[in-house]
């Protein structure tokens, strides 16, 4: 996901790129995940306005079975990405003030969307994923993925200490 954007920085203001996303990107565990979409750039004044939606594919652990399993979602994306090298000078330059934390242009003028689109996985992602959402878990005697196979040990289910009225029993 890097786009060479040195010749649409020297073209007027409103010019633009499309370019068709189908790449691979390290994801919330390291793995390698996958996005396909589109992204479209457009030449502001100052810098270039980069659109995206492209849709993901995450692995991710469940956190109650422990089992792999893939999360697919959409990310529309809109961010301001500024060049660090004027194209026509090729003097380095200090982006506006409210740039601060955006997207850089490397000294080729290349976009790198790679951390971009991860950023944008992360914050979709759940905080406790789920493989689905009445998975059943673990149990919590013998270890046993109970999607996959009932209990041998014949474990019950372990009693809340508080009773119906909301008082701990004893």
């Amino acid at each position: 996901m890097h786009y060479n954007l040195a010749q649409l920085l020297k073209e007027p203001t409103g010019s633009a790129r499309d370019y068709e996303v189908d790449d691979s990107f390290a994801g919330p565990e390291n793995d390698t995940d996958r996005a396909h979409g589109w992204v479209r750039v457009i030449r502001t004044h100052q810098s270039v306005l980069v659109r995206a939606e492209l849709e993901t594919q995450v692995k991710l652990t469940c956190s109650r079975c422990i089992s792999q399993f893939e999360l697919r979602s959409v990310l529309i994306m809109e961010e301001e990405s500024f060049p660090t090298i004027d194209p026509a000078t090729g003097r380095k330059t200090d982006p506006p003030e409210e740039a601060e934390g955006v997207i850089h242009l490397d000294a080729q003028h290349v976009l790198d969307m790679t951390e971009v689109v991860r950023q944008y996985v992360l914050t979709e992602a759940p905080i406790k994923p789920l493989c689905r959402e009445d998975c059943p878990g673990l149990c919590p005697e013998c270890g046993s993925n109970l999607n996959k196979e009932k209990c041998k040990c014949n474990a019950t289910p372990m009693e809340s200490p508080v009773g119906i009225s909301g008082r701990v029993v004893d």
